[in-house]
């Protein structure tokens, strides 16, 4: 019956640490996650930012004189 006991006892035991574990893991995971999703959250709005930037420099470009190939040449 002690036998018994005791290694019933060492498997709760064994099992409470790797429950430990694996709480442990699955935490550095999320936050893990948390930190790429906030990451690319950022990129995504850089992203954003750099399009609406892209946009404003064509419409500008769109509306200079064309140049001609006697402007671009040096002097």
């Amino acid at each position: 019956m002690r036998t018994t006991i005791c290694c019933l006892r060492r498997e709760l035991e064994n099992r409470d640490g790797a429950v430990f574990r694996l709480e442990l893991l699955l935490r550095e995971r999320l936050t893990r996650i948390d930190a790429l999703s906030n990451k690319l959250a950022q990129v995504r709005e850089q992203n954003r930012r750099l399009d609406q930037e892209n946009e404003h420099l064509a419409e500008m470009i769109k509306f200079e004189p064309q140049l001609d190939a006697v402007m671009l040449t040096p002097k």
